[in-house]
């Protein structure tokens, strides 16, 4: 795992309704996953937690997407739809069963007053859905090498399984079923039915 550290932002408190007294709850990122200081975007990053990074969850804001996690020692904030858990032998996105999973609820407080989420109108990549996984061939690999496109800048983690808003165009990718698209300057290969990204170039 790779995680790059970076100075936390001081005079947040996170208040938990199960504490730490109950046991860690492990998850897994699903891809890249980029950790903040908040919950929501515009908080800086605390680090990079790698595709299949084991975290410890500690819980999750009420109706809302953010969650904290603990990962090698960094605590920060990161969508639940970018965490999967075990669910009785079953993989699941911790957004869509938190409360079958049991996760706590927690808070953050901060004094400054800032929108966790994005402001109405942003641009913004769509919930984490499910997908299957792919393993491009080393042909769509050299064409994205050689047709690299102009990138398109969206709100929100490049991640497999999110949704790219519609008014973004993709490039066809000759005798192959996925097209590419570059968000945010990262390479992805997308599902033109569905238009979520099935692969996330490194």
């Amino acid at each position: 795992m790779t995680l790059k550290r970076e100075l936390f932002l001081a005079g947040a408190i996170v208040a938990g309704t199960a504490g730490f007294a109950h046991a860690e709850m492990a998850a897994t990122a699903i891809n890249d996953l980029t950790i903040h200081t908040g919950p929501g975007t515009q908080y800086p990053s605390v680090g990079v937690a790698t595709r299949g990074s084991q975290t410890i969850l500690d819980g999750c804001i009420q109706d809302s997407r953010w969650c904290r996690v603990d990962v090698n020692g960094v605590r920060g904030w990161v969508y639940a739809q970018y965490l999967q858990m075990d669910q009785g032998g079953d993989t699941v996105i911790v957004q869509d069963h938190r409360d079958d999973l049991g996760v706590p609820v927690v808070t953050y407080e901060t004094t400054a007053s800032v929108d966790a989420e994005p402001a109405p109108g942003d641009e913004l990549l769509g919930p984490v859905g499910s997908v299957e996984a792919i393993d491009p061939p080393e042909m769509v690999t050299t064409y994205i090498e050689t047709n690299p496109g102009r990138t398109v800048e969206i709100r929100g983690d490049v991640v497999v399984g999110a949704q790219v808003p519609g008014d973004v165009t993709f490039q066809e990718i000759p005798d192959y079923q996925y097209r590419y698209a570059r968000i945010n300057d990262r390479p992805v290969l997308v599902d033109p039915g569905s238009r979520r990204i099935v692969y996330v170039y490194q």
